[in-house]
């Protein structure tokens, strides 16, 4: 590959990073409701397998 040709090709790579990072700054910048909606759900579920659990801790005697 000559240098004029290495040089585009380098060129190029750095514009395709440059829109790859723009779009990840984006997204990142912008909620996601599902992505929101799922954390909720997880945080609920955690919470009632902790319930869940200090409720069989009692009956056994072991908490």
């Amino acid at each position: 590959m000559t240098d004029e040709r290495l040089a585009h090709a380098i060129r190029r790579l750095d514009r395709a990073l440059a829109r790859v990072e723009l779009a990840s700054q984006r997204a990142a910048a912008r909620p996601d409701p599902e992505l929101a909606r799922l954390v909720r759900r997880h945080e609920r579920l955690r919470e009632r397998t902790r319930e869940a659990i200090a409720a069989i801790d009692r009956l056994t005697g072991t908490g």
